[in-house]
């Protein structure tokens, strides 16, 4: 039976653990070739090495998403894969969990900064040109309730992660208007997971990783079109299938 991403490359950020890893997993599932971003090689192999066992097409990009350079030579490197269909950016690091703007150091910030947000930038670059090309594409974006300036993402703290956060959000947004909000073929929208059982989220959150990723994995799986014929809704901040004001 023909599943919904047969033929399709999706490329997943932070793919070696988490919320990344259960995306690539799902999109396995549905048929896509996952290409699977992390920095550290041993533990991306380890992932890898898992999703193959499960019968998934998965290939390691071990790519440190900090340094621009190595992001940029990823288009290169994937060449032999053909075009990526499905951008996901997931990989997030949340620097000190008491940097307050006046406490955290410029380095801190720009650490944090070039993976949530710089990262899905030269990502987008690097990627969506060919989806707009062919009217064909998703974009998702992992961000964070903390990145919300109509939620918790106006309570201060974690000054680089929340200001990184609504960055990404704004990003998204942009790009999607940038676009046509869909009627060019190409989606892009964000993602706030919720507080997940993750190595970010702690053993106690009230989600597992996996519930963390569907929302992800049902925006790369919709259909384009609603059943009157506009465009699937696109630019919006989601969580469990709903949008969020951000």
């Amino acid at each position: 039976m023909e599943r919904t991403l047969d033929g399709k490359v999706a490329l997943v950020t932070g793919a070696s653990r988490g919320i990344g890893y259960e995306v690539a997993a799902g999109l396995g599932r549905e048929g896509a070739t996952v290409v699977c971003v992390a920095r550290d090689p041993e533990r991306l192999d380890e992932a890898v090495f898992k999703l193959r066992t499960d019968g998934i097409d998965a290939v390691a990009a071990p790519c440190d998403l900090g340094q621009p350079g190595s992001v940029a030579r990823l288009p290169e490197k994937l060449s032999e894969l053909g075009e990526v269909d499905l951008l996901v950016n997931g990989a997030g690091i949340l620097g000190g969990r008491t940097s307050k703007t006046l406490k955290t150091t410029y380095a801190e910030w720009r650490s944090v900064s070039a993976v949530v947000l710089d990262a899905p930038f030269l990502l987008i670059q690097a990627f969506a040109p060919a989806m707009m090309a062919r009217r064909s594409g998703r974009v998702v974006n992992i961000s964070a309730d903390e990145g919300r300036m109509t939620g918790p993402g106006n309570t201060g703290g974690v000054a680089p992660y929340r200001v990184a956060k609504a960055g990404l959000n704004a990003l998204t947004r942009n790009f999607a208007y940038e676009t046509g909000l869909g009627r060019r073929g190409v989606f892009v929208d964000a993602v706030a997971p919720g507080r997940s059982r993750t190595d970010m989220g702690g053993p106690d959150a009230p989600r597992s990783a996996a519930e963390g990723a569907e929302t992800v994995i049902w925006l790369c799986t919709r259909p384009a079109a609603q059943p009157d014929g506009t465009p699937a809704p696109t630019g919006l901040l989601w969580q469990d299938r709903e949008a969020l004001a951000w």
